[in-house]
């Protein structure tokens, strides 16, 4: 199948998509439009990349959580190798780590590779962490021999790629390998592809290994010119590397402009501020607080709330605890401190790395020395160390 003279990328997708339904070619889920497609012989396809001499000698490999990439996840785990998979849409971060538990069967291994055991077998890994990724796996609705690849149109593989760039994970020399059926292999006029689209080195079908020998250069990194703020809003992994990348120097300007973090509004005067809370109810701190840990010694409750508004995190109430070099975010409800977590990761005070963890139930009481009621003003003298 070979795609009509003229055509865009969506009419391509389109046409990949119908093709493997009318011809019977698709598997579960179904239909395949809108998704990266799974297809009959996709396990036969993964077997293929035990043939590449990068997957024998990777150590750790990202690969994508879609369906038909299931077997490559199995063969990483049973080889031992470091999994790591994107969460879904990058709501809460950009990959975890599968860790299956110790003395897992070949039964645990399988559930471990499907999207249920990515949830339930897997630990966040924070922007700090040292990850170097040896080979990164994608799923692809089209790719062409050389090398060009085409998404389901989100642009979250793009997306996912240059965000390890910009974290040091992966350079132009990793790898990157696409498993499709064979129909989805087709001609792609090079005119279509744009500087943040991501190209493969290899492509694994049923019945073949194709090394692609494309030298057209990778994501160099964050392209944000092509970042909307809806992205901002929708992924916080996002606004901490913009964060990280704007107090490099780095021009971080948006597609449609200046963005304001959410909450970042000023309160109306006879409203109370989220940064001037009530003082806390008696009680267990509830698993909807944030503790933020290792704050520098010299840092000013002023400075953690201009750091925090410049990310969009804003809790409903701040506990400052200078002199513990800690603070924590009060939330209403657990998915909103999941939330700040996410966009927390590798958060920088300073040349302190600070912990950014969900806070342990403990008593009101605990909280000793904490302010709420009013922030400490910038001219107060630097807290002294525990």
């Amino acid at each position: 199948m070979e795609p009509r003279a003229g055509v865009s990328k969506q009419d391509i997708r389109e046409q990949i998509w119908d093709y493997m339904e009318s011809k019977n070619l698709a598997d579960f889920p179904r239909p395949v439009h809108h998704r990266i497609p799974n297809f009959k012989g996709s396990y036969l396809a993964c077997q293929n990349i035990r043939d590449l001499e990068v997957f024998a000698r990777t150590q750790e490999l990202k690969v994508d959580p879609d369906k038909p990439l299931e077997g490559v996840r199995l063969l990483a785990l049973q080889s031992k190798k470091i999994l790591l998979v994107p969460t879904p849409r990058l709501r809460t971060g950009l990959f975890n780590k599968i860790t299956p538990p110790p003395g897992a069967t070949k039964d645990i291994l399988r559930k471990c590779a499907t999207s249920q055991g990515v949830r339930n077998y897997s630990t966040p890994v924070g922007l700090d962490s040292k990850v170097l990724v040896d080979l990164v796996v994608v799923g692809s609705v089209a790719v062409s021999e050389k090398g060009w690849r085409i998404g389901k149109g989100e642009g979250y593989a793009d997306l996912e790629y240059a965000m390890m760039v910009s974290m040091g994970a992966v350079n132009q020399g990793t790898p990157v390998v696409t498993i499709v059926h064979d129909c989805q292999v087709v001609d792609i006029p090079e005119a279509l592809l744009e500087d943040h689209d991501l190209t493969v080195d290899y492509i694994l079908t049923p019945t073949r290994v194709i090394t692609t020998g494309c030298e057209r250069p990778k994501p160099a990194g964050i392209a944000w010119s092509k970042i909307s703020c809806e992205m901002m809003e929708k992924i916080p992994i996002l606004r901490s590397l913009r964060h990280r990348e704007e107090q490099a120097g780095k021009d971080v300007t948006l597609r449609d402009g200046p963005w304001s973090p959410p909450g970042a509004q000023a309160a109306p005067s006879t409203a109370r501020s989220p940064w001037d809370p009530a003082p806390p109810e008696s009680g267990s701190v509830p698993s909807s607080s944030v503790e933020i840990g290792n704050l520098p010694q010299d840092v000013r409750v002023s400075q953690l709330k201009r750091a925090l508004s410049a990310l969009g995190v804003v809790p409903s109430r701040l506990t400052w605890q200078g002199p513990q070099h800690r603070a924590f975010l009060h939330y209403r409800d657990p998915a909103e401190a999941q939330q700040a977590i996410a966009c927390l990761q590798g958060f920088r005070l300073g040349a302190s790395t600070v912990r950014v963890v969900l806070a342990r139930q403990q008593r009101a009481g605990d909280l000793g020395g904490g302010h709420t009621a009013e922030p400490l003003p910038d001219h107060r003298p630097a807290v002294a160390g525990p």
